[in-house]
Parts: structure tokens; sequence; C-alpha cells
């Protein structure tokens, strides 16, 4: 859920805040990290709420069209499955290409907007701009995780410094219509102040900087580091791919309707991917590895549904 402070209506709703307005219901982001939004809560920790109402409109921006770029970084001696840049690159230019765009997830984004006067609605236009693997060494552990598997951890700042180090050196662009999405490697953990990957969440998207150069990114652990924590089981590309996808979908839509926590969201915090965390609907058949429910650009994915206002439901396709 998101990390920001609700309204006071929410309050009123039997909503416990900590320090700083963080929620305290689950508790899934940290006051003192309040920019961390979206965190898609390991299996073991998901709730079976799924927010309150509809989502409603707070003022703040977001992306009429995107433009997404994929960082892995992977140094030596850490590793990911054979087909995983592959397949996560493919599916970012399958939702920038696909053109039956009302039969996915993304299109429930196009009922949301910006503005209050003259409103500015979300468009289905996404632009897969590119991707690096770094091998760069990772840095001392800057956070201290409970999960076995994992051999280093990463603070939210290093994740940050690796993004702004990256861009600097492809010479990309930030801007309030850029998303850059950070993968790391099998065994690598993360935390965000207390909150950590494997043991409270499975990803998230944030943002630092501010205005015309925020610079917007989404954390994506390795899910099968611990599958038992972020691998619902499907697998319909047959690699450890199709999860990591999953939770990027996840990211990516609430990027595009609440990329700082300010434009989208329901009366107790939850964005649209929020409201439908691990929530796939039904599946349309199995590649034989694995059920699918997406079709984008001809090839299949698992994904959990997206919000609608429109059906006030979690939807597959359409608004």
């Amino acid at each position: 859920m998101r990390g920001l402070a609700c309204a006071a209506a929410a309050a009123s709703l039997l909503l416990l805040a900590g320090a700083g307005g963080a929620l305290a219901a689950d508790a899934p982001n940290p006051a003192a990290t309040h920019a961390i939004l979206g965190k898609v809560p390991v299996l073991g920790k998901a709730s079976t709420a799924s927010g309150l109402g509809n989502l409603s409109y707070h003022g703040g921006p977001v992306m009429p069209t995107n433009k997404t770029y994929a960082i892995y970084w992977i140094p030596s001696g850490y590793s990911v499955s054979a087909n995983y840049t592959t397949l996560i690159n493919g599916f970012l230019l399958d939702v920038a290409a696909d053109s039956a765009k009302t039969t996915n997830v993304y299109y429930s984004d196009t009922q949301y907007y910006q503005g209050s006067g003259t409103r500015t609605y979300i468009q289905y236009s996404s632009t897969f701009a590119g991707s690096v693997v770094d091998t760069m060494a990772f840095p001392a552990s800057g956070c201290t995780d409970t999960a076995s598997q994992t051999t280093v951890c990463l603070s939210d700042a290093q994740l940050q410094d690796e993004v702004a180090a990256v861009k600097s050196r492809q010479g990309w662009v930030s801007n309030p219509t850029t998303v850059f999405f950070l993968f790391t490697p099998r065994n690598v953990g993360s935390c965000a102040g207390s909150s950590c990957a494997f043991s409270d969440y499975c990803a998230y998207h944030s943002w630092y900087g501010s205005g015309s150069t925020v610079t917007l990114y989404a954390n994506q652990p390795y899910t099968d580091t611990v599958p038992s924590a972020c691998d619902i089981g499907q697998h319909p590309n047959n690699d450890e791919a199709d999860p990591t996808i999953n939770v990027v979908s996840h990211e990516h839509n609430e990027a595009i309707t609440d990329e700082q926590g300010n434009a989208w969201y329901d009366l107790l915090g939850y964005e649209n991917g929020d409201k439908c965390a691990w929530d796939f609907g039904t599946a349309l058949g199995n590649t034989g590895y694995g059920l699918y429910n997406q079709v984008i650009n001809t090839h299949d994915y698992y994904l959990q549904r997206e919000y609608s206002n429109a059906h006030s439901a979690c939807v597959l396709t359409g608004t």
C-alpha cells in the first residue's frame, strides 16, 4: 500500500496511523520512507482487504504517456535465469506495441486523469526506450534483512544511487513521464527502512527529486529468490522472469496513475495495483508451463488484475 498520509476521512474509518502519517494497518510503508509506494505484499502477508471504495483524485500528476527503461544490476558472481532479461524486455516492448489495447490490464488506466479544470486523461501510450546490464560490483550491504537466501542487502538510497549512475552513463533523461525499472539478481535483498524484500514486499515504486527532472523508479527484486513469498506458481513462459513480470505490471500501472503518491488512491491509501494484488481473475488457458490470463502483442502472460472505477472492481481488460 501507499506510504503517504491518508485523508482525515480515512482515519475516521478506523485506520490507525503511525508516526508521520504512515498506515499502521499492514504497516507496509515505514513512516521514515514515505516516498515508497505501491508495495506488492509478500504472499504470506497479502491482506484479504482490497482497500475502501473507488480511487479518488488528489490533485497530483499522472503519466498521460509513459516511457520505460530497464536496468539489470548483475555483478560477477550473481545470476538470473536464462531468458530473464529477454522476457522482461519483451514484456515492456509488448505493452508498448500491443495493437489490441483494450484487451489487457493497462487499458484500465485510461479512465484516470490529471488536472482539476481541464482534464488530461491517461492514454494507452507506452514506449520501451532501452535496457542495460550493469556489472558493477554491489556496495557493502546498506541494510539487514531476514531472508536467509540473500547474500547482500541494498538500501533504497543505494538503489537510487545505482539508477542515477546508470542514467548518467547512458545519457538517459529523467522527467515526470519516464520510469526506470531496476532489477537485481537472485539472492539479493533490499530494504526501505524496516520493510524488506521477501519478508514484507516483492517490489515497490518511488521517486527522488522534483519538478521537471523528477526521477521515477521501481525496485524489482528477483522474485524467485524466495518463491513462497513472491511467486504464485504460474510460469507461462517457462522462466523465472514470469513472476517478476507480474510485479513489474503492478508497479508500472501504479506509476502511471499515481507516480508521486498524490494522484489516484482510495480512502485507505490503496493504489490501483494494491487493490488487486495477487488477484488474477480467470485464466485464458495454459501454455503447458503455466496458466496465462493476458495475450499482449501475441505473447502470453499471467498478470494480476488492475482496479477500475468504472466497474468498481478489478479487471483484466478494458476500462
